[in-house]
């Protein structure tokens, strides 16, 4: 027999929609700050040479700038003040998850509860500003040594990074302000809303460059196949997304006072994937660097070195693949082991007298957690590897447009579902105040 939410679910339709206000109100919030973001993506950093700009940005498209340009919806190539994205955010996140494992007192400041979550999200916004003043001040230097500022010199400097800084905190601020008022994840949202909004454009090249003959002598089979091959891929992405393991709790029978409550059971859910969309962009992001570096350089150096190794790490290069496949594992394990600990869960369970039937409370418990997160590491690894690797092959051999990456389908497709679960619970919630609203008045007429 199916239960009361499942029944609830089920009952969900446009009429429904229609009587939530309040949801309806949180997708307008949502869709005014979208679109604040999108137009500041068009708002220049002052003092650039467009047009030579445009000229270094399709030379240097192949390198780290390319991932960026695709996460910033474009800012990158028009170097607005949106030009470094949520990025800094998102690595001072990251640097703060792995130094919560690591010292001490960050650790017990995460286990505060409300305060101590708040304490480390004011860290993370102080780690946030250092890091894009860092980067911006990179990237003032990079277009000085390019010749693309028209007044180079320190107030150029001083100008481009209070701005890059100042666009990186107002996106902060703006993701924080949808996830709070808003549907969905603010931040995972506007990485969301600079891919998809970039894509119409894409297509409309790839379309072009099968139309000229671009593609081959089958070039109508060819976009075929690869629309073909993006469904199946966004199918196969959904489908391992929502796949759990989940593992059996159990409670025992325990008394409060003289009554007796019997013991209850739950599941603990794994999901397959746990690292997420990080692993493939920080192997990108590592493997693209040096093309980047050398793209920065002064013009008429010699790059040595740093141009031997942009040589070998050509996309699409078997030196490229195989490094982006290692990283890629590397970075799911690395991840994992962050955001997932065996021996806090062990011991949350222990706290709350659960546990695993047929296994030890305490230590034998994280170890069996243990096992079976690293068996799903090791499938949500291959996982993402494949997903990654077949759109590289295509980018490098056939020339599909960077946007069909596999890092791109991922975001796309795992921010699609979690806005679409956030709306599903906000409908299930006002049905359940409606409910409770009619036993009131049924119960007042009684």
């Amino acid at each position: 027999m199916a239960s009361a939410a499942e029944q609830l679910a089920a009952n969900l339709s446009w009429s429904t929609f229609g009587k939530a206000k309040e949801l309806q109100q949180r997708i307008l919030f949502t869709i005014s700050i979208l679109i604040v973001y999108r137009l500041g993506t068009f708002i220049p950093l002052p003092g650039i040479d467009t047009i030579m700009l445009q000229q270094f940005i399709e030379q240097t498209q192949g390198g780290i700038l390319g991932v960026f340009n695709m996460f910033t919806g474009g800012a990158v190539s028009r170097m607005a003040i949106f030009a470094l994205g949520i990025m800094p955010y998102i690595s001072a996140s990251i640097i703060m998850q792995l130094m919560t494992t690591m010292v001490p007192s960050l650790e017990a400041l995460k286990k505060e509860g409300e305060v101590g979550r708040k304490k480390i999200n004011q860290y993370t916004r102080y780690g946030t500003v250092l890091l894009a003043t860092l980067q911006g001040y990179g990237i003032a230097m990079g277009l000085e040594a390019q010749g693309l500022a028209l007044d180079p010199g320190f107030f150029f400097r001083a100008s481009a990074v209070i701005t890059l800084v100042g666009g990186t905190v107002l996106l902060m601020w703006l993701g924080e302000q949808v996830t709070a008022r808003g549907v969905g994840n603010g931040i995972s949202l506007i990485i969301f809303v600079g891919i998809v909004a970039e894509l119409p454009a894409v297509l409309a090249q790839f379309f072009d460059q099968a139309r000229v003959g671009a593609l081959g002598d089958n070039a109508a089979l060819m976009v075929i196949g690869v629309i073909l091959m993006a469904v199946a891929v966004i199918a196969f992405v959904v489908f391992v997304e929502r796949a759990q393991r989940r593992i059996r709790i159990q409670y025992p029978q325990r008394q409060v006072g003289m009554r007796v409550y019997q013991g209850d059971s739950s599941h603990l859910p794994m999901k397959v994937n746990t690292a997420g969309v990080i692993p493939p962009i920080f192997a990108s992001s590592l493997l693209l660097m040096p093309a980047t570096v050398a793209g920065f350089s002064t013009p008429g150096e010699d790059g040595g070195f740093l141009a031997e190794i942009t040589a070998h790490l050509g996309r699409g290069s078997p030196l490229f693949l195989l490094l982006f496949i290692s990283l890629i594992v590397f970075f799911c394990f690395f991840y994992t082991a962050i955001v997932f600990n065996p021996d806090d869960v062990a011991e949350n369970l222990k706290k709350h007298g659960g546990f695993v039937p047929g296994v030890r409370p305490g230590k034998r418990t994280a170890e069996y957690l243990d096992y079976v997160l690293t068996r799903l590491t090791v499938v949500g690894a291959a996982y993402l590897a494949f997903v990654c690797l077949l759109p590289e092959l295509l980018i490098s051999n056939l020339s599909v447009p960077f946007y069909f990456g596999g890092t791109s389908l991922l975001i796309v497709v795992s921010v699609t579902m979690d806005t679409i679960s956030q709306v599903q619970s906000h409908l299930l919630a006002h049905q359940y105040e409606g409910l409770i609203k009619k036993s009131k008045l049924r119960g007042k007429r009684k």
